[in-house]
């Protein structure tokens, strides 16, 4: 090769190499919470730098005694976890416990119950006014119900989901909102998830607050074992609606065989790692490179696309500028118009957790693609129809 075929050989390079990478979208880490996670018997290091390989940010345990607190706060301190502490103490005793535990570095805020009923609201209420009275640095939380029918409504004393969140943010006005819906089932997609994404979204933006949401990482009753395709659909559908907290259930699995038969969380019943481990590693540092498009986003729209739309959602009849085609096959997509700074986003799910959707997608030059570690490509440098993986995302980015 001559030396000028070289340079030009160089050269090309380069262009290319401009071409395929122009920017990149920084990350904005979200928290990631393990739920039910290190047991008390389990407080080691080698545990919490597990966790944290895991792409865990946040560990909740239920913890009985104040001590076993204290262990388990120093433990995530030096692992660059926080913690949601529980213990006896913190109820017998709110003021004492808040005040022994309120400076510690790895403390991120305090677990009242969970799954309340409208009859809860009022001593809940009561309790968190006398930690805050203490502590206002430090989140209480909590965790709402699903949504679901009027036998389940009328069981936790709410006149519609909307009647119960509202009710629970007026009494017991937390910091954020976070509910769990576990939506895949051996019988498929649970037909009322997205309505309930729905709800907790719109009263969220009516309140001005965040909400935290779930996807489910252990396998009970008509549950079944997580493929990296479910968790994908639960955690990119909860980001696509607004999502600013990430929540697994759950992280060691619950010694519970008689009632609920947990199996197979991400850290089983013998204390190793399953193949839900795996999944969620991968997915969590798929998650945070590409948290920068999501942490602190506002939501503009979410609509979605297919034959059949899930109950209480709204269809996509047009696609934001400067998309010119937007078109699915298959069950179709979710899509959400996001806005964050000078950049707005759309982020197009494949609701099927079990076949790749076919998209179409036509824009303006001006379009750019995100990539999975974040890197900004231009969308003009793909041919407009692609194969979007089971439960995965598609996510496009342009200047306002």
């Amino acid at each position: 090769m001559s030396f000028k075929t070289l340079l030009i050989s160089v050269f090309m390079m380069m262009e290319t190499n401009c071409l395929f990478s122009q920017s990149k979208i920084e990350p904005d880490p979200l928290p990631i919470l393990a739920w039910h996670g290190i047991p008390a018997d389990q407080l080691t290091h080698s545990r919490f730098v597990e966790l944290r390989e895991a792409g865990f940010t946040h560990n909740f345990s239920f913890l009985s005694k104040a001590e076993e607190v204290a262990k388990a706060l120093d433990l995530a301190a030096k692992t660059d976890v926080k913690m949601i502490i529980t213990c006896e103490e913190l109820q017998s005793e709110p003021e004492k416990t808040v005040r022994r535990f309120m400076n510690h570095p790895a403390l991120a805020g305090y677990f009242l119950r969970d799954e309340p009923a409208v009859k809860d609201f009022a001593e809940l209420s009561a309790w968190a006014k006398r930690i805050k009275a203490v502590d206002s640095n430090h989140f209480c939380y909590l965790n709402l119900f699903p949504n679901g029918p009027k036998e389940h409504l009328d069981g936790i004393g709410a006149k519609s989901y909307a009647d119960y969140v509202n009710q629970f943010d007026e009494q017991v006005p937390l910091s954020f909102l976070s509910f769990d819906h576990y939506p895949i089932t051996t019988g498929g997609l649970k037909a009322e998830w997205y309505e309930n994404l729905e709800d907790i979204a719109r009263i969220s933006t009516e309140r001005n607050k965040d909400f935290w949401a779930f996807a489910l990482a252990t396998r009970h009753l008509t549950y079944p074992l997580p493929t990296l395709a479910m968790l994908r659909l639960q955690m990119y559908s909860n980001l696509a609606y607004g999502a600013q907290g990430l929540q697994y259930f759950t992280y060691s699995t619950p010694e519970d065989s008689r009632i609920w038969d947990f199996q197979d969380g991400i850290i089983g019943l013998d204390g190793k790692r399953t193949v839900v481990y795996d999944l969620v590693k991968a997915l969590n540092q798929e998650l945070q490179a590409v948290s920068g498009v999501f942490k602190d986003a506002k939501v503009i729209s979410v609509r979605h696309t297919g034959d059949i739309i899930p109950r209480g959602t709204l269809r996509l009849n047009q696609a934001p500028a400067p998309i010119k085609v937007l078109a699915t096959e298959g069950k179709g997509a979710v899509v959400s118009h996001l806005k964050k700074g000078k950049r707005q986003f759309l982020v197009i799910v494949n609701r099927d957790y079990e076949s790749p959707m076919k998209l179409t997608l036509v824009a303006d030059p001006s379009l750019k693609r995100v990539m999975k570690d974040g890197t900004l490509i231009s969308a003009d440098v793909y041919t407009p129809i692609t194969m979007v993986d089971p439960g995965d995302s598609m996510i496009y980015c342009w200047e306002n």
